[in-house]
């Protein structure tokens, strides 16, 4: 396995379980009486394509939910959280953050 197969895996199993990194939910998505229902479609996303996710690691989505603008993003870091992640493929170096938000607070 390469390692955009392997960042590919680590991050839909993140994305999937919700287990494995850390998520973060902007004011815009956090407080929502619809928030579990859009983790879910988090979840379950798999509309990948050539045009947004086109290095094939899966780190990002956009759908539309009732009448939102949803994005959700994988960043990678270090396991201190305060710089990148020198390898995104090795998980005893990288720590996920997934962020939740609505597309105009990017």
């Amino acid at each position: 396995m390469n390692s955009t197969e392997k960042i590919r895996e680590l991050n839909d199993q993140f994305r999937q379980t919700m287990r494995g990194g850390r998520l973060l939910l902007t004011r815009g998505i956090a407080g929502r009486n619809d928030t579990n229902a859009i983790l879910d479609r988090v979840r379950q996303f798999n509309g990948f394509s050539e045009g947004n996710d086109p290095h094939g690691d899966h780190d990002f989505g956009a759908f539309d939910h009732a009448g939102d603008k949803i994005f959700w993003k994988i960043d990678y870091y270090d396991p201190e959280l305060p710089r990148g992640s020198e390898n995104p493929a090795d998980p005893a170096v990288t720590t996920r953050v997934l962020t939740i938000m609505l597309a105009d607070e990017y």
